[in-house]
């Protein structure tokens, strides 16, 4: 494999406008998330950026951004734009989606996500973690995977994503954290399809991929990253952070 990671970003956030650039540690949180990126050690790392303010601030940290259309709708559509500029001649194999409002995940999560391509049947993986708590098995904002590890194992074929608790009995629950590995292949042809039913109507883009024949492949880690939505989250991330940075 040969990977790169690309960071969709854009401004636009309803409960935290211009979040990418909130200051966190003396650094834009883009900033952060790249460099969670390079820590990984997987390959290049670039920002998709929906907004030149985005860029200018990715640059002037040394790194690489690519201004994207604005009106690309989702993060895929941003990473597939990228890409075909980073790496028009293709030597990239496996693009590595990383969420732009996660600047304390660990590095070995980024190397975790492509443990499933080991598989040549695995279109696409993504990370899950156990479900902990009686009210994160019923926030809807918490999306589910059905999936069941073989003992010893911590990669699963991942059946469904859902807002509601699946699947149904006695069983560990498994909450899916956003982050996917695409072969390049299978990136280009999910970004071409249409909007499917049951991704329109659980809001889930990953259902798009399941539910025109790709495989996805989910790998399980310890606990899910939070993401940066709110005021709170913010702080959370520049409380940790700094922590780090002292210790």
């Amino acid at each position: 494999m040969n990977p790169i990671v690309v960071i969709p970003s854009r401004m636009a956030s309803t409960r935290l406008p211009g979040k990418p650039l909130a200051d966190i540690a003396g650094k834009p949180m883009i900033v952060q998330v790249l460099e969670r990126g390079r820590e990984a050690g997987i390959g290049p790392v670039a920002v998709a950026a929906g907004d030149p303010e985005i860029v200018t601030a990715v640059r002037a940290a040394g790194a690489t951004a690519v201004l994207t259309d604005p009106a690309l709708p989702r993060g895929s559509d941003r990473v597939w734009a990228a890409l075909t500029e980073l790496d028009p001649r293709g030597e990239h194999d496996v693009v590595v989606n990383l969420q732009g409002d996660l600047p304390t995940i660990p590095p070995d999560y980024l190397r975790r996500v492509l443990a499933p391509l080991e598989n040549p049947a695995c279109d696409l993986a993504t990370l899950v973690a156990p479900v902990t708590t009686e009210e994160e098995r019923h926030l809807t904002s918490v999306v589910k995977t059905a999936c069941a590890f073989e003992p010893g194992k911590d990669v699963a074929p991942a059946l469904y994503f859902s807002r509601v608790a699946i699947p149904w009995g006695e069983g560990p629950l498994y909450h899916h954290i956003g982050i996917y590995a695409f072969r390049r292949a299978a990136l280009a042809r999910f970004v071409a399809l249409p909007e499917s039913p049951l991704e329109k109507r659980e809001s889930l883009e990953q259902l798009r991929a399941l539910e025109n024949g790709m495989r996805v492949f989910a790998a399980r880690v310890a606990k899910p990253p939070f993401g940066v939505d709110t005021p709170a989250d913010l702080e959370r991330a520049r409380h940790e952070i700094a922590s780090q940075v002292a210790g």
